[in-house]
């Protein structure tokens, strides 16, 4: 037992000292972002409770009765703070332009909960030191031992509900289709609240004979704090690191969402004139039936205009005015025209549906699937049953 106590003990303090580097890293980034800070606040409470209990297992706290004074009034399990940092996390996730204000605040103030045990501690230490209180800590340790057993109810409560109302948010978001359900800023905050859910199904099953006085006693002596606080250590690696990794992918698509926006917002565009577009259009035809530039995954407005010869501000304005199109929608029609060809052709039975789009000039997966539902209604593998149908039946 002694074996993997300390092993255990082990990992607590990787997990504190992984959690204290992630959380200044993303705090103190070069391009400081609400985001950023919001993740480091929540991996950095996190530590701070998995710091308490490596230091309360290997006898940090009793050093010396100094030490042990110290930090009998210094709060290091600090929960209350995390549900709204999630919650506010999530939104600035899926919102570029989302800022805390003041009236935010509130959220905030249940962290007294947290801080009930430290303040008891304190009264007592002053009132002893000063001669208003009697130097029997016995009461006032049991009310403190107890503050703490059941303190960890609304700290679970306070988790779930901003857990809920982050799901809900989302739910929200979706039904509006302002979210692409690939996009990185959409399916990062869901993939974080299920690991939050499942660490709170965890929680609970703990929490639940913990607060039951006849069972409390006898589960830390034979778990200790071990069933929550591994659990915990793991979600803050993986907060960490997937965190950290997808912040370049949500900088860029809140960007991109923001551009979307400015373009929404801007005045409509002057009418071209007819020769224009009747100049325009065949070019850029000839370009997609003949030049074939949508089999090149990376083309792009730029390349075009290279290719055309024809000024970025005129193609897309004929793209929007004249064809109804974005330059995507224009050029993923060619591409999806040329998957429907080549995926129906019995000699190209051999290749896959990814390998067929691939073949067609998209450079992902979900770009693909998107375009495709968008153009034809159906998803490609339901196009494809349709088609092998329509071929039995004229075969």
């Amino acid at each position: 037992m002694k074996f993997i106590a300390g092993f255990l003990n082990v990992v607590l303090l990787l997990g504190t000292i992984q959690g204290f580097i992630i959380s200044g890293l993303l705090f103190y980034a070069k391009k400081r972002s609400l985001s950023k800070r919001l993740l480091a606040g929540i991996i950095f409470f996190l530590t701070l409770a998995c710091m308490n209990l490596y230091l309360g297992n290997t006898n940090w706290f009793q050093i010396n009765r100094w030490v042990n004074l110290i930090f009998s009034v210094i709060p290091l399990v600090i929960i209350m703070p995390i549900g709204p940092l999630i919650y506010f996390y999530v939104k600035s996730c899926t919102d570029p332009a989302f800022s805390l204000q003041r009236k935010d605040r509130i959220h905030f103030y249940p962290v007294i909960i947290d801080l009930g045990a430290q303040l008891a501690a304190a009264i007592f230490i002053v009132g002893v030191l000063t001669g208003l209180l009697p130097n029997k800590p016995q009461p006032w340790g049991l009310f403190i031992d107890t503050y703490n057993v059941y303190s960890d109810i609304p700290r679970w409560v306070s988790v779930t509900t901003y857990v809920w109302l982050s799901a809900r948010y989302l739910t929200r978001l979706k039904a509006s289709n302002e979210a692409p359900v690939e996009a990185p800023y959409y399916t990062w905050p869901w993939q974080m609240l299920k690991g939050l859910t499942i660490f709170q199904a965890i929680w609970l099953i703990y929490l639940i004979p913990y607060i039951i006085p006849r069972y409390s006693n006898a589960l830390l002596d034979l778990v200790d704090w071990y069933p929550i606080y591994i659990p915990m250590v793991v979600l803050i690696y993986w907060l960490g690191m997937k965190g950290y990794l997808m912040i370049p992918q949500m900088e860029l698509m809140s960007l991109l969402r923001q551009e979307v926006k400015a373009q929404k917002a801007a005045p409509a565009p002057m009418a071209l004139p007819e020769d224009t577009i009747a100049e325009t259009v065949p070019v850029l035809i000839k370009a997609m039936e003949e030049d074939r530039l949508y089999l090149d995954p990376n083309l792009n407005l730029a390349l075009l205009v290279q290719h055309t010869g024809i000024p970025q501000k005129t193609i897309s304005a004929v793209l929007n005015q004249h064809l109804n199109k974005s330059f995507n929608e224009f050029v993923n029609a060619y591409r999806i025209g040329y998957f429907k060809q080549k995926i129906c052709d019995p000699r190209q039975e051999h290749l896959t549906i990814l390998g067929v789009a691939y073949d067609s000039g998209f450079n992902s997966q979900a770009t693909f699937q998107r375009a495709f539902k968008n153009e034809m209604g159906v998803s490609p593998r339901e196009y494809l049953a349709m088609e092998l149908k329509k071929r039995i039946k004229s075969g």
